[in-house]
Formats: structure tokens, C-alpha cells, sequence
């Protein structure tokens, strides 16, 4: 694999004039996402559930560096409507986004159905991203060097897509099971959007990133051993959520990631590191897999993208 010797967030170009949508910005590694960018002249739109918080955020990021471009919008990626609600405002408001970043999340909660009936996870990881990416493709096709960065976990490798209980409903529900198995649906999809995008000649690329492991809030919802294991045993053997951000980092901004390329920390397991270029489970780029997760998002989300012609294989 390809490593990126000692590539930090100083290396990050300057992006003034850029538009960065970054979902999940008020903690962990949205929040260090939204620094780094900002840091570097970037206009940031935090798209976060709790405006109050985002609000907070803002004025935090704003005393730390004076001058910075920053916006809250809210989000819920659980809530379709909210989504739409959420692309129709940007769309009032902004003639171009140059970059995506799908990097909220939800790990190992009880069993919980979203707005539209969906298993959280489910929803929240990979439909509301699904949602927001084919929504909002039309501004991104419109910005400079547009970009979508949809952050998996390592956890994808253990992921398997049952499309028959894709909710939860007719096997036993194991909460970091299904934590899993979004993250493997998070890694399908960039691959597949990957596909589609080239073969419309879309100037948009759709590139991957995985934290390792990091130490943030993700499993302050979760419940049992998965709490106790990543919420307090295993935190002194993380990276911080700033190193934790640069695979996504670098994704979004070095001059030299490639669309369809998956990102992730370079050191042993990939668990911390500089970004490396890394390889994906096979099952994340099973054609197969890739074409029959985009039907089945799409009718589940009803959000068809707008790309110049079909895509075929």
C-alpha cells in the first residue's frame, strides 16, 4: 500500500474559496475535519442534528481562529425529511459545494427504528448519506475539484449485507453486528458511486476514508460491552480524533487522492498512522453487491441521482 510519508493537516492546500459540507461536525472527527479545513480558509457548513451545539461549536472554532468561514446547518441523516429539508435550504442559499464529507455516525445503540422504519444504523450511516450525496450532486457538479468522502470503519470487513432484513427484524438483533454491517454499506456505496460517476464523466470523485481507531464520543450511545470496551478500556490505545481525521483529511484536499481510492492510517492493523492508501474488503467492490445496494437505497430513500446517462456495466 501506498503510504503518505508524514502527511499531517499542515499539508492540507489552501482552500479558500472552497465550500465544505461536513456532516457530523460537532465532535470527533467531524469536528477536527471542520478545524483543519477552516483552519485553511475553507467555508465549512456543520451539518449536525443539535443546532444549539453547532452553534456552540462555531463560537468555540471561531475564538480559536479569528476570521474563520463557518456555518450551522441542521441535519438529521435518520429523518429523510430532514435531509431534503437540509438540501433544498443549501440549494436556496449556495450556487456550488466543492466537497462532501459523510462522517456521521451512530455505533451499537439498542435496537431503534428510524422516522421511515429503518434499523438506525441503517438509516443514520448509510441512507441519510445516500440521500444527502444524490440531493446535493447537482451543486457539487458545479464546484472546483468536486469531492465526495464518505468515511467506513474497519469494522466493514466484518460486515455482511442481508437485503432480505436489512432492519433487524427476522434474526437476532446484535447492535455492533449491524454497526458493522453499515459501515460494509458506507464502503459499497463509494465504490459504486465511484463507478457511476466515471462512467457518466461526472467531474465529481467519490473517495473512502477510515479513521483506525480513534478516540471520540461514537460509543456514547451504545450499550453493554461494546460502552465499556471502546468507551473506556480501550481509549488509551487510541489516536486522537485529529489523527483520526487525516485519512478523511487528505481525501477531501491532497492535489493527489483518487476518486474510487480508500484511505486509512499506514501503521500496523491499520489502527493509527499517516494516510495510506488502503484495500477495501472484496465485498465492498463486488459489482454485484455495489449495483444491488444502490436499487435498493434508492427506493428505500426514493432519491434518484442525477447523472448524465445510465450507468452500465
Amino acid at each position: 500500500m501506498t503510504r503518505h510519508q508524514q502527511w499531517t493537516a499542515a499539508h492540507i492546500p489552501d482552500q479558500t474559496d472552497r465550500v465544505f459540507v461536513v456532516t457530523g461536525a460537532t465532535s470527533g472527527l467531524g469536528l477536527a475535519t471542520a478545524r483543519a479545513v477552516a483552519s485553511r480558509g475553507g467555508h465549512v457548513i456543520l451539518a449536525v442534528r443539535d443546532e444549539e451545539k453547532g452553534r456552540r461549536t462555531v463560537a468555540e472554532l471561531a475564538a480559536a481562529q479569528p476570521g474563520a468561514s463557518l456555518e450551522v446547518r441542521r441535519l438529521d441523516l435518520a429523518d429523510l425529511s430532514s435531509v431534503r429539508a437540509f438540501a433544498d435550504g443549501l440549494r436556496a442559499d449556495r450556487t456550488h459545494v466543492d466537497v462532501l464529507v459523510n462522517n456521521a455516525g451512530v455505533m451499537a445503540p439498542p435496537r431503534t427504528l428510524s422516522a421511515q422504519g429503518h434499523e438506525l444504523q441503517f438509516a443514520a450511516n448509510h441512507l441519510g448519506h445516500f440521500a444527502l450525496t444524490g440531493l446535493l450532486l447537482d451543486l457539487l457538479a458545479a464546484g472546483r475539484d468536486p469531492r465526495v468522502v464518505t468515511v467506513s470503519s474497519l469494522k466493514h470487513r466484518q460486515g455482511r449485507l442481508d437485503f432480505d432484513d436489512l432492519s433487524g427484524e427476522r434474526r437476532a438483533y446484535h447492535p455492533m453486528g449491524f454497526y458493522s454491517h453499515s459501515k460494509l454499506a458506507n464502503a459499497v456505496f463509494g465504490h459504486e458511486l465511484h463507478r457511476r460517476l466515471s462512467e457518466a464523466g461526472s467531474p465529481v470523485r467519490s473517495l473512502l476514508a477510515h479513521p483506525g481507531y480513534a478516540a471520540t464520543a461514537l460509543a456514547a450511545g451504545s450499550v453493554g460491552l461494546v460502552k465499556a470496551m471502546f468507551g473506556r478500556l480501550l481509549v488509551p490505545l487510541a489516536q486522537s480524533p485529529d489523527q483520526g481525521a487525516l485519512p478523511q483529511l487528505y481525501a477531501a484536499t491532497a492535489p493527489e487522492a483518487r476518486g474510487g481510492e480508500f484511505y486509512g492510517p499506514s501503521g500496523p492493523g491499520e489502527l493509527r498512522g499517516a494516510p495510506s492508501r488502503v484495500r477495501p474488503a472484496a465485498r465492498a467492490t463486488d459489482a454485484a453487491t455495489g449495483r444491488r445496494l444502490w436499487e435498493v437505497s434508492e427506493r428505500l430513500t426514493d432519491v434518484r441521482f442525477a447523472l448524465p446517462g445510465p450507468a452500465r456495466r
